[in-house]
């Protein structure tokens, strides 16, 4: 036990005194969380838009300052014409254009038309439905039963009533530090641990170790021990960013989220020594652990789009990506505040995969030696 824990200290001293490597570690999760927190973003906020007014009335100019007063939109201008309307969306200075028809408080069947830039087709499906709840709660506002929208027209006296759960306020954080924490994880057990093992065979001191009297497996374990401790210190970091930085709460159990954490770190730790079997230099290491693990990880595993709206081939394929079944696991902890009971499959799998990796590490690097 001794011979472990020296092995262990060497493999923190090694750390400690490469700068690039402490940079990794320890800063590039703050640096992380707080890019996809403000940053990377799918909130809209304070788009540019335009009013063309045919009518005039009060009840058009209440919509127009509602409009104008929500967080979604700044009023560039008001236009007198559709032409002019044209003319700002071809020079890029607005994303939508509301649209009055002349009369509309008198008339039982006007509606409101609104222009949108399609270009980016998910953002103007939003600005849409943003425009259309501000303006059908200034209809209702103003007693006027005439709808908003492209021509279409709701029944009157239906009134829908939304609830949003978990997430009252929409925030984007609340989707985007979970998925950070799995690509954190992955990055730095898998990636870190792989070139770490590699730049001992690479430089040929991986011989020296394997000659000492400590067993080989007890080796690997030694340099894979400081990874995961360090892990867990960015796993609280993340934590206390999100919860006072981003204003994510916690809601479940700390202890839960971090055995979570500790279970998928361990599954990072196995893919990084089968990469480090595959891998015969450093660059190789990094190469495959961008590829094979960073990529999958922001495509495939519901961090950045829906899986549900995937073709079926890559449904399938997600379900071997380690982060979905992480992600999914902390969203349930950490936002819904559920209990283990209710991520047993997610514990499950990844048990499964921290099994399976073990057996396929260990027989690739005795083939190896």
């Amino acid at each position: 036990m001794k011979q472990f824990i020296s092995f262990i200290r060497k493999e923190f001293y090694h750390i400690f005194r490469d700068t690039r490597t402490m940079m990794i570690l320890l800063l590039m999760p703050i640096i992380q969380i707080i890019l996809f927190g403000y940053a990377i973003t799918t909130e809209i906020t304070s788009v540019p838009i335009a009013i063309f007014d045919q009518s005039r009335d009060e009840v058009t100019t209440k919509i127009s300052d509602r409009l104008i007063a929500s967080e979604y939109f700044d009023l560039y201008q008001m236009v007198d014409s559709e032409a002019e309307a044209q003319a700002l969306f071809k020079k890029g200075k607005v994303r939508l254009v509301v649209v009055f028809p002349p009369l509309y408080a008198s008339s039982s069947d006007a509606s409101v038309q609104l222009l949108a830039d399609a270009t980016d087709p998910n953002e103007a499906t939003q600005l849409t439905a943003y425009a259309t709840t501000i303006i059908q709660q200034g209809e209702v506002d103003s007693g006027t039963s005439a709808v908003a929208g492209s021509g279409s027209q709701l029944s009157a006296g239906i009134s829908p009533v939304v609830q949003l759960l978990y997430n009252p306020t929409m925030k984007g954080a609340y989707n985007f530090v979970p998925g950070v924490m799995g690509l954190i994880l992955i990055l730095i057990c898998a990636m870190m641990t792989s070139v770490g093992i590699v730049r001992e065979k690479e430089v040929g001191t991986m011989e020296v170790l394997l000659v000492s009297p400590i067993k080989p497996i007890y080796i690997i374990l030694a340099k894979a021990t400081p990874y995961l401790l360090l892990s867990m210190v960015n796993v609280a970091t993340i934590f206390c960013l999100s919860y006072f930085l981003l204003e994510v709460p916690i809601v479940g159990s700390v202890v839960l989220l971090f055995s979570i954490s500790i279970l998928y770190a361990l599954v990072s730790l196995c893919l990084g020594l089968l990469i480090s079997t595959i891998a015969d230099t450093q660059q190789a290491a990094m190469l495959i652990s961008a590829m094979a693990l960073m990529l999958p990880v922001m495509l495939l595993s519901g961090m950045v789009f829906p899986i549900e709206n995937m073709p079926d081939i890559l449904q399938w394929l997600s379900n071997i990506v380690p982060a979905k079944w992480y992600i999914i696991a902390v969203k349930d902890v950490m936002i819904k505040g559920l209990g283990a009971a209710s991520i047993m499959k997610e514990i499950g799998i990844l048990v499964l995969m921290v099994l399976a990796l073990i057996l396929l590490s260990v027989k690739r690097f005795k083939i190896r030696l």
